[in-house]
């Protein structure tokens, strides 16, 4: 594909025959075949989310699915790792089912990849590292990854502990990092887009403007919850336990936040009952949004409707043409 203005055909775009440089990066339960093939199509790199899919079989069988949906068109794994290395873990496994399979690029997230990198290299994977913060960025630099991804405290997810907004990653990492950077957390529209790559970005990462995608295989109820918000409808919990996230504000952030002021040095298994992934994934199931960590970032503001995946893409591209003209004399 070819980006309709010279300005957005980035390195990022060219490697993976993008019509903007846009990676959808990978979404718990969400990033599956269905979803990726749709992002594919319209013109950005997706991942599927591997820990979606803890049976090898399952992802080899997903992989295959989005090759059928989206042929010929690029697409990625994302490999989230524990924060530390635990007894019965299979991140190598993983890993190694990627290359079998012929992945040539992957997400990865949590701990320092540097184990896995010759693995990786070996296979001409391109590695795009997922990190919180320009600092950790910059020690992903310096092991060898091949794009680091810096998402911002506006992000849905795990925004990290340092909660430094995407406006001054950008800055900082011009200044600080040698090799292409993605900046995600709160981005959501195309005039973002061209501010980031104005700031010396590769490109962006989108993950919360894509939720209400009408290929995203999820309630009805729970799409229009996600339009329906503002961006003053997210909050910030588990900071108590260092693993801050953002979530859509609801019956179960008012909890938790209530359980950390109570008590500031509580643990993760007492949160748990109310934090555990199986709970938010009903929220997928049966559009009930009261309950459970929905991850979502600030750009909920900018989501206003559900559409199929191509028309987002059209509209992001539409709004980037429209900044760039602003540019112009």
């Amino acid at each position: 594909m070819t980006p309709a203005d010279r300005a957005l055909a980035t390195p990022l775009a060219a490697r993976f025959d993008l019509s903007l440089p846009v990676v959808a990066g990978g979404l718990m339960w969400l990033a599956d075949a269905q979803y990726c093939a749709a992002a594919a199509r319209a013109g950005v790199l997706p991942f599927i989310t591997a820990a979606s899919f803890p049976e090898p079989d399952d992802l080899r069988a997903e992989i295959a699915r989005c090759r059928a949906l989206a042929p010929g068109r690029p697409f990625g794994v994302n490999v989230s790792m524990l924060p530390k290395l635990v007894p019965g873990e299979k991140t190598e496994d993983v890993f190694r089912l990627v290359i079998d399979e012929g992945i040539d690029v992957v997400e990865t997230a949590g701990r320092n990849p540097e184990p896995y990198l010759p693995l990786l290299k070996e296979a001409g994977v391109t590695v795009i590292h997922k990190v919180p913060s320009v600092r950790f960025a910059e020690k992903a630099q310096s092991v060898g990854v091949d794009v680091v991804s810096i998402v911002g405290a506006e992000c849905g997810g795990h925004p990290g502990m340092d909660l430094v907004g995407s406006l001054v990653n950008i800055a900082l990492a011009e200044r600080r990092l040698d090799i292409p950077f993605l900046i995600g957390g709160g981005i959501g529209a195309g005039s973002q887009i061209v501010a980031a790559l104005a700031g010396g970005a590769a490109g962006v990462v989108i993950g919360t403007r894509f939720l209400a995608a009408r290929e995203v295989q999820a309630h009805d109820g729970y799409k229009q919850a996600l339009v329906a918000a503002s961006e003053r409808d997210t909050a910030l919990t588990m900071g108590s336990v260092r693993n801050t996230i953002r979530t859509l504000r609801n019956e179960t952030t008012e909890i938790v936040a209530e359980m950390e002021r109570a008590n500031p040095g509580i643990g993760i298994e007492e949160l748990m009952p109310y934090v555990s992934g199986k709970i938010g994934r009903q929220a997928y199931r049966t559009g009930d949004v009261s309950r459970g960590m929905l991850s979502a970032g600030q750009s909920l503001g900018l989501l206003d409707r559900s559409e199929p995946f191509t028309d987002i893409v059209a509209r992001l591209e539409a709004e980037a043409l429209t900044a760039l003209a602003r540019l112009r004399p």
